[in-house]
């Protein structure tokens, strides 16, 4: 696939809207009002009511710069900011920077170098005649979804506490690239002792099962989810033209699964492993007639995964994807 073609692809996946130029009503959301966004934060509206913002708008620069970047960071979380604006109950992102951070496969430390960095790229910003401030921070979940963890929550409370408005910004690189379309989502906390009226709906993810317990522990009742929207304009099409060329190939091109063939056998594993704590719940439960017999499958495909690594699952000339072999698998169990 040529990189034109990947870029509209992307586009069309993501459903990033487009804002003609030069027409002053569409093209008013790249327009800073100074006094304006003063006025909000003054205002504070956010204060009395813990749901004010429900929505946030992400700029396909923005959000291009932020999926390049937690790609390249592999297994290894990243961290960023991201600057814009308040709009009624909406958060803009109109762009987004990366931090050098330490970073773990389960969390991200920022260390004073960051702190120095952060407010030495914001200056710089603001004497090029971009005025945006930050609104808020992302990071990536490799491989187990877009969620707040303990961490992330403690994080984004004392941010909100003290940086208002202030949001929270979680990518899977891994999902993103064996989907095609960016796996994101948007957060905000809400107030210590602060109990919501009546249980969010979120949408149903998978949860790598030694991270269940964290999400529970974190879910509904302490953050939640802001619905997102892409936006572009053909004032910044050719920015994302040049962004797209430089770093589709190392990065958003590659081969979902040859390039994520841990991840795919990481997923299996995990599924096996749910699997054999289901069954063995329902063993001990009693369930069914004595002497019932229960298909071993779990115990099968555990055998599987640890005789044979992924890469021997492929195909030399098909490249069948090892779900296949999983199958075979459970279908013989």
């Amino acid at each position: 696939m040529g990189s034109a073609i990947a870029q509209k692809t992307w586009e069309l996946e993501n459903n990033i809207l487009a804002v003609e130029a030069p027409d002053p009503s569409s093209d008013f959301i790249f327009y800073y009002d100074e006094v304006a966004q003063a006025m909000s934060l003054k205002a504070k509206p956010w204060a009395n009511d813990p749901h004010f913002f429900k929505r946030v708008k992400i700029s396909a620069l923005a959000l291009l710069k932020m999926v390049i970047h937690a790609r390249c960071g592999g297994t290894i979380e990243v961290m960023g900011l991201m600057q814009g604006k308040t709009d009624g109950d909406a958060i803009i992102v109109m762009d987004a920077f990366a931090l050098p951070v330490e970073g773990t496969e389960t969390r991200v430390n920022a260390q004073a170098d960051a702190y120095e960095y952060m407010v030495d790229y914001s200056q710089t910003n603001k004497q090029a005649g971009r005025l945006e401030n930050v609104v808020g921070w992302y990071h990536s979940h490799p491989g187990y979804g877009c969620w707040l963890s303990g961490i992330d929550v403690s994080t984004q409370m004392l941010n909100q506490q003290f940086q208002e408005p202030f949001l929270a910004v979680v990518i899977d690189p891994t999902r993103t690239v064996s989907a095609g379309k960016v796996d994101i989502g948007a957060f905000r906390t809400y107030p210590e002792g602060y109990k919501p009226t009546d249980d969010p709906i979120s949408e149903y993810q998978t949860i790598p099962l030694n991270k269940i317990e964290d999400f529970g522990v974190h879910c509904k009742q302490v953050y939640y989810a802001l619905n997102i929207t892409y936006f572009k304009s053909s004032l910044d099409c050719h920015l994302l033209d040049l962004l797209w060329n430089k770093y589709w190939v190392n990065t958003l091109s590659s081969s979902p699964l040859l390039g994520n063939g841990d991840y795919v056998a990481g997923q299996l594993s995990d599924l096996a492993e749910k699997l054999e704590q289901a069954e063995n719940h329902l063993t001990h439960s009693r369930i069914g007639p004595p002497g019932t017999s229960r298909r071993k499958i779990p115990g099968r495909i555990t055998s599987w995964l640890s005789k044979t690594s992924f890469s021997t699952r492929l195909d030399g000339q098909n490249r069948c994807p090892v779900r296949l072999s999983a199958k075979d698998e459970m279908v013989t169990a």
